[in-house]
């Protein structure tokens, strides 16, 4: 009993497991004709999980005729023209078979009249109609075999391109006639596709291909925003004004610009109008330097815009300045840029920006702002790492303003290069430190300060913080003859760069010290000098002073008064006078052997006075002369009368009265010899001296007084050079 319930169990499990591996079977069978060209079926499951052939087998009910189509792991078979009977009937029955075993389906029925499905239409064209707005015309034709009985219908869908939606058309379309799409939007792109099917028949054709038409666009209703940029005067009084231009915001409904007009023209000047057209955004104008009027306008394919107008300035007009102050603040990609202004005027700005560059043809960024003293600027409109000049410009209608200027940068960083730095005026204990700016491309934002750094060998580093507006520092307290490193860093507010470092040595003397050194040298020197000089140039005077020189009394007049006997005596040392012997020592005072300087002294400063009497001398003596020629006889005294420092006036020996008797004949035939001979013959020594004594004794002075105060000299002419020789002394 036991045996046959296992064999019943076995046989069971068995039985389970060949029937799990068999194939499903086919179901849910539906079958399309595709007219004049297929007749094909489909069913469920898709797939299998073991190969499957799958077998369709047709049987025409309108004879005997069967026939089947072969499927390898494909849920659909289908059976080609011109295999195909219409109008007929058919019964279709799937068989799937694999390895363990196969299954058949139901028998289903199909006739052709209900499942014919035709070809989907051809769309032409999907275009506007010229000057028609919001509107499509759609041109297609009809499938090109469609069955013989029955009419067909079609039907429309569209949507806007990239987009999923799609709008169906409830009107349907019996004849090829074009059909309009109504209510677009104005210059937009739609997709279109239409089917069809025949009247009683339950499938629809496929979709035809989807074809893309444009709305017409509207005309421009805006205008432009209108900008310029004033170049500098020429010195022919011209300047270069460049005009910028560009829509105030992207319509959809406005059609591709074809081109800009440029009118311009000077303001008081309306006759006078120059138009130029061109494609690009911007145009240069060579203007004179009086007030001109720009318009600028665009047209499209739909039309031409409003004009916009700007007003440019004459060049020494002063336009309006209202703008106080700006602040800029920067938040991660935002930099936000806020002005203060009292002109309540003002209904519009404009910010300018561009890169603070020496590349005079940089593009220049600009942009409107209405109602509103912010701007937020984005950082897809800035580089980072570059510096921009920021203006914002008041505008009253067609007259633009005073702008106000800032510098900023969206992004800063590090500098590339450090300053190049060098040491100058270098000294004992201080040095000045110079470096060159470093240039704008390499900054990479503001340099807010500098860092010189500098240390001895061996020693302590040492830091000196520079505002950004000084390129130098001077660094004190430095050693004599010592070498110093230094380096000099540019920081920003990212960080900073250091430059490269040099070496200097400090000098063992300062320039003060040297130089104190040097004047002190010299002037010492220089004094030196100026004592020699002045001792060389009174040396012969102090020599007088000191040792003083002793006259020579052979040398004296009182020599040629009494011959050679008298010279031999004064050599003895004595001379006789009246008979008697008497000491030279006696007779010359001390004050007349004092120095011989003294008389030159005298002479010098008494040579004036003797210069004026010289003519006067002379005109006596031609008097003198004619009374001897008259042969009258009289007496003169010579004129060397001197003053004494005392102020007594005395007369030289020489002023005794002389004889100038005698005729002309008689005074000139006579030798000079014999003459002099006489003179002293006739006048005894003794009576000379005598008289000469008394007279040196008046004025308080001793004969031998210095000869600078009784020089004597005799009144000389033409005929009489010398009295005393050429006149004889009276008994």
């Amino acid at each position: 009993m036991m045996e046959k319930m296992l064999l019943w169990a076995l046989f069971l499990l068995l039985g389970n497991f060949c029937l799990a591996d068999l194939p499903k079977k086919p179901e849910n069978i539906s079958c399309i004709f595709y007219y004049n060209k297929n007749f094909t079926c489909t069913w469920s499951p898709e797939k299998e999980v073991y190969p499957t052939v799958y077998t369709v087998t047709r049987i025409y009910l309108s004879g005997t005729e069967i026939d089947s189509c072969t499927s390898q792991n494909h849920t659909s078979c289908s059976f080609l023209f011109p295999h195909l009977s219409f109008p007929d009937n058919y019964s279709i029955q799937v068989e799937a078979k694999n390895a363990f075993g196969e299954s058949k389906s139901e028998v289903t029925y199909w006739s052709l009249e209900n499942i014919v499905k035709t070809e989907p239409p051809k769309i032409q064209t999907v275009e506007p109609i010229p000057g028609v707005k919001h509107m499509l015309q759609v041109v297609w034709k009809k499938p090109e075999k469609l069955p013989s009985f029955g009419s067909y219908k079609c039907r429309l869908k569209y949507r806007i391109v990239n987009s999923t939606k799609w709008e169906l058309v409830s009107q349907r379309m019996t004849h090829e006639s074009p059909y309009n799409l109504t209510g677009l939007l104005a210059l937009q792109q739609y997709a279109v596709s239409m089917q069809c099917h025949v009247f009683n028949l339950e499938f629809w054709s496929s979709w035809s291909e989807e074809i893309i038409g444009t709305t017409e666009g509207l005309a421009p209703n805006s205008s432009l925003d209108l900008w310029r940029v004033l170049g500098p005067v020429q010195p022919d009084g011209k300047r270069i004004v460049q005009v910028l231009y560009k829509e105030t915001r992207a319509d959809p409904r406005i059609r591709k610009i074809l081109g800009y007009k440029i009118r311009y023209f000077p303001e008081n000047e309306n006759s006078f109008k120059e138009t130029n057209t061109t494609i690009v955004q911007q145009f240069e104008l060579h203007l004179g330097s009086d007030a001109y009027l720009v318009s600028v306008g665009y047209f499209t394919s739909d039309g031409a815009s409003p004009e916009a107008t700007l007003r440019i300035p004459a060049i020494h007009e002063k336009p309006l300045q209202c703008i106080e102050g700006m602040q800029q603040d920067q938040f991660q990609d935002l930099l936000v840029l806020k002005w203060h202004s009292s002109a309540a005027e003002v209904d519009r700005w404009v910010i300018e920006w561009y890169p603070d560059s020496e590349n005079k043809t940089l593009e220049r960024s600009w942009e409107y702002i209405s109602q509103n003293r912010t701007w937020t600027g984005r950082a897809d409109d800035f580089k980072p790492f570059q510096c921009y000049n920021i203006s914002a410009y008041p505008v009253v209608g067609i007259e633009v303003g005073v702008p106000y200027c800032i510098q900023a940068y969206f992004t800063e960083g590090i500098p590339e290069e450090g300053p190049l730095a060098k040491a100058q005026n270098i000294s004992s204990h201080t040095a000045i430190i110079k470096w060159e700016e470093i240039p704008k491309a390499q900054r990479k934002g503001f340099i807010r300060n500098y860092t010189v750094f500098y240390k001895s060998e061996g020693g302590k580093e040492f830091a000196e913080m520079v505002n950004s507006s000084y390129l130098q520092c001077k660094l004190e307290s430095l050693e004599r003859n010592t070498q110093y490193t230094v380096k000099v860093m540019a920081n920003t507010v990212a960080g900073g760069k250091n430059g490269t470092s040099f070496n200097f040595k400090t000098l063992s003397f300062s320039i003060i010290e040297i130089v104190l050194f040097i004047s002190f040298t010299g002037g010492g020197l220089l004094f030196l000098a100026i004592l020699m000089i002045v001792c060389s140039l009174t040396k012969a005077k102090l020599k007088r002073l000191v040792c003083p020189e002793i006259p020579n009394p052979a040398k004296s007049n009182v020599v040629l008064w009494h011959g050679g006997n008298f010279q031999s005596k004064l050599h003895l040392g004595e001379v006789q006078f009246q008979g008697k012997t008497k000491a030279i020592d006696e007779r010359i005072p001390k004050l007349f052997l004092s120095s011989s300087g003294d008389l030159i002294d005298k002479l010098v400063v008494d040579f004036e006075n003797f210069l004026d009497k010289t003519e006067v001398q002379r005109v006596e003596l031609m008097k003198m002369q004619e009374n001897v020629s008259s042969g009258e006889e009289k007496y003169v005294n010579t004129p060397y009368s001197r003053y004494n420092p005392s102020g007594k006036v005395f007369q030289a020996p020489s002023s005794a009265l002389i004889s100038l008797g005698g005729t002309q004949e008689q005074s000139s035939g006579r030798p000079e010899e014999e003459v002099k001979d006489r003179l002293f013959q006739n006048a005894s020594s003794s009576e000379v001296l005598e008289l000469e004594q008394r007279h040196w004794e008046e004025a308080g002075l001793n004969p031998y007084l210095k000869n600078s105060v009784t020089t004597r000299e005799f009144l000389t002419s033409e005929k009489f050079s010398d009295p005393i020789k050429k006149t004889e002394m009276q008994p």
